[in-house]
Parts: structure tokens; sequence; C-alpha cells
């Protein structure tokens, strides 16, 4: 089993949504708390199923999200 850890850079995130589509485990979701920016950023609802593809970070264009194997 992969173990893989998640870092969201929150106050960065602009809720674009690409991470979320991309994701094939469905570990991501926006979140429902606005950030400083005014977005609803992105959260990692379901940690446990993260498979360590990083296609979430590579897909992010504001670069918030960090994958840790």
């Amino acid at each position: 089993m992969i173990m893989a850890k998640l870092e969201i850079s929150r106050e960065s995130c602009k809720s674009c949504e690409l991470c979320v589509s991309v994701c094939p485990k469905k570990v991501l979701e926006i979140g429902g708390e606005i950030n400083k920016k005014g977005y609803r950023y992105v959260v990692d609802a379901h940690p446990e199923a993260c498979i360590a593809c990083c296609m979430c970070a590579q897909v992010c264009p504001d670069c918030v999200i960090e994958v840790f194997k």
C-alpha cells in the first residue's frame, strides 16, 4: 500500500478544480471554507485513497499541491 501525503497551500488555491478533475482516485474536493483571496480551496477529502500519482500537482497552474511518498 502506498502511503502518500499531500500538502496544499490553501491560501494560494484559486479553486480552478483542475486537480479535482484529474485525480483518478477522487481524493480531492473543493472544501467549504474560503481563503483570504475569497476562493473555496481544495482539500484532501480522502487522503487514504491517494496513490501518489502526482497528477494533481502537475496540473495545478499555481503549484499549490505537493505530493510526498
